[in-house]
């Protein structure tokens, strides 16, 4: 993967960052969704890094009430974003405008702790997905949610659009189980019980629209064929605390990587007999936002 190799720092003092995700369109830009005090107490911040010669520098940020847990870049405006935060609501920012956020959007009444753009063309719909137990659908568009999904047990920590399926999305949940929508219709469309642990993450596979990845606190990440959910296609087992995201390759249909509570990013091939590629320990926290660069194969 190159990862070490080039490997860019910036410290953000007082924050802990909870999601990063890279611009659409602007290669080596990252939104980072952060949070004072672990997100228990105090502010959050959107920080808009830029990685260039000198390295990575801070672009803009804006700062909220309430801890941001994570951020989603819209995919018709390279200017606009959304982040999701711990008092319930949904926020929409301007890089071109100095001034809070263009609309607050405030329905869930727990914490919001994933929110995503749908990477479909034509649709411009935005999902979130909250402790209160619900995933609620919007357009950016309209002022209040189009649709709330009902049906977690648990706290729901992940919401990922299909990049195939129009209108299909994938929730992770407290409740053990990872869970597939259709916006067309109000109900759960398949429910699979992928861990006997709270599954705090997951993800689709961009070549293939039928396997998705989750990631757990069991240490462990699970393959999950939608065509038969009664074994997982692979188990990857490395990490020794809990798994706070995963995210496949854009580029390589059989590798992924996922960062953890024990402070590592680590890259698996489930294609190989010995899948783990590499483990990266660069941090000195807890390590919850990981993504992987659309424009530049090994940058993560």
């Amino acid at each position: 993967m190159g990862t070490t190799a080039g490997a860019g720092a910036l410290r953000l003092p007082g924050l802990h960052g909870y999601a990063v995700e890279f611009s659409p369109y602007c290669p080596g830009r990252v939104a980072c969704a952060a949070a004072q005090y672990y997100g228990m107490a105090g502010c959050g911040t959107l920080a808009v890094l830029e990685q260039n010669e000198a390295g990575i520098v801070l672009l803009r940020s804006f700062d909220w009430n309430d801890g941001l847990f994570d951020v989603t870049w819209s995919e018709n405006n390279e200017n606009v974003l959304i982040t999701c935060s711990g008092d319930g609501s949904l926020q929409i920012w301007d890089m071109a405008k100095t001034k809070g956020p263009l609309q607050v959007y405030k329905e869930h009444t727990l914490e919001a702790y994933s929110v995503d753009w749908s990477q479909t063309r034509g649709e411009q719909l935005v999902v979130s997905g909250s402790w209160d137990q619900t995933a609620k659908l919007w357009d950016p568009a309209v002022g209040k949610s189009l649709c709330t999904f009902k049906g977690h047990e648990g706290v729901i920590y992940s919401t990922i659009w299909s990049p195939h399926i129009p209108g299909c999305f994938a929730s992770a949940s407290g409740d053990q189980t990872l869970r597939i929508w259709d916006v067309k219709t109000p109900g759960v469309k398949l429910v699979i019980p992928a861990h006997q642990a709270e599954v705090l993450s997951c993800d689709w596979c961009k070549y293939d629209e039928n396997l998705l990845v989750t990631g757990a606190v069991d240490c462990s990440l699970k393959g999950w064929d939608l065509r038969n959910i009664r074994q997982p296609v692979f188990v990857l087992l490395g990490h020794t605390y809990a798994i706070r995201r995963v995210k496949f390759s854009p580029f390589h249909a059989t590798i992924l990587a996922s960062c953890s509570y024990d402070f590592t990013v680590r890259f698996w091939d489930f294609s190989k007999p010995n899948p783990l590629l590499e483990t990266v320990e660069h941090h000195t926290e807890f390590t919850c936002g990981l993504d992987l660069s659309l424009h530049n194969r090994g940058q993560v």
